[in-house]
């Protein structure tokens, strides 16, 4: 099976910690250990989220003021290779190098006339206070959005066309390598007509990324390893319902929060039309995901549309 598997922001830098590079790499050794037996088996890429990790790089750029801070594009290439690294070396030690891993800087083509570049959504950095986010903003002239019971910087998020380096990523694969590529869905860039590749001042999401690239793969199976047992309709509300399965087609008529599960599905919706199918739940219970006692289901073949989790009574 050719599987792309998605590791949310949590595998790498859960809320709350320190985003120090020991909780980092304690993180992604967890993450790799998890995904030992599956990439033992099967032809396995992995992609990942790089939100904190770009943010704290940009603060960190500001902090030095004898030279302009590096613009986004470059700062997401700067978190692919940290990030990459320590997976791929964590995944190679999980796996007593029985398999050679490979990462990949790789970039992913973006429209110009994207709207999201005047429309910014995507979460990036710490969370602030509202007191915080407001010096935050005035200093710094950031967009500020609401993220839960805090606040974040938030950027442009367009969609990604396609990634550059997917006939590279499938040699790798048909060599028997595993991938960690698609980091932060990408270093979006813009491409003219002779072919030249501009980095553009966004941060492109890694679940529709990792779509894009599972289906120009013809993977199997696309897994969104996130925090959450479940998609869920009306989630937070006394009407949540659980989503067990859905087709791409029911699931795209309900409507999932911006910057944080609407994506996901986005992502599941565009696997699915292309023949595959989409997993979506926890990482800490891979094992109960796969063997489908937990978690979302986005797949063609769904003739009630979606199924819910039954409740139980009591």
């Amino acid at each position: 099976m050719r599987v792309v598997v998605a590791l949310g922001g949590n595998a790498l830098a859960r809320r709350g910690e320190p985003m120090t590079a020991d909780r980092l790499r304690a993180n992604v050794r967890g993450a790799c250990r998890a995904l030992a037996s599956l990439a033992r088996e099967h032809e396995m890429v992995i992609t990942h989220g790089n939100g904190p990790q770009v943010g704290l790089l940009a603060l960190q750029n500001l902090a030095y003021q004898d030279v302009a801070a590096y613009p986004l594009d470059i700062l997401g290439a700067e978190t692919q290779g940290m990030i990459g690294y320590v997976i791929q070396q964590e995944l190679s030690n999980a796996l007593a190098g029985e398999r050679e891993v490979a990462a990949v800087v790789t970039t992913t083509v973006v429209a110009e006339d994207d709207p999201a570049f005047h429309w910014p959504t995507k979460p990036i950095g710490p969370q602030y206070s509202a007191a915080d986010a407001a010096g935050a903003a005035a200093e710094y002239r950031w967009t500020i959005a609401k993220d839960g019971n805090a606040f974040r910087r938030v950027v442009p998020s367009p969609d990604p066309v396609r990634i550059v380096q997917t006939p590279l990523i499938q040699l790798l694969l048909e060599n028997d390598r595993l991938v960690v590529c698609v980091g932060g869905g990408g270093v979006p860039v813009k491409v003219d007509a002779k072919g030249r590749q501009t980095g553009m001042q966004a941060v492109v999401d890694k679940d529709l990324a990792s779509a894009a690239l599972a289906a120009d793969l013809g993977a199997d199976t696309l897994l969104l390893l996130t925090d959450g047992d479940y998609v869920s309709e009306n989630w937070g509300t006394p009407e949540q319902r659980d989503i067990l399965t859905a087709s791409p087609e029911a699931i795209s008529e309900l409507s999932f929060a911006e910057g944080s599960m609407k994506p996901k599905v986005d992502a599941a919706i565009r696997i699915a039309k292309a023949g595959g199918r989409c997993l979506i739940g926890p990482l800490d219970r891979l094992d109960d995901l796969l063997a489908r006692k937990v978690g979302t289901e986005i797949r063609p073949d769904v003739p009630e549309g979606i199924v819910f989790v039954e409740r139980t009574k009591g």
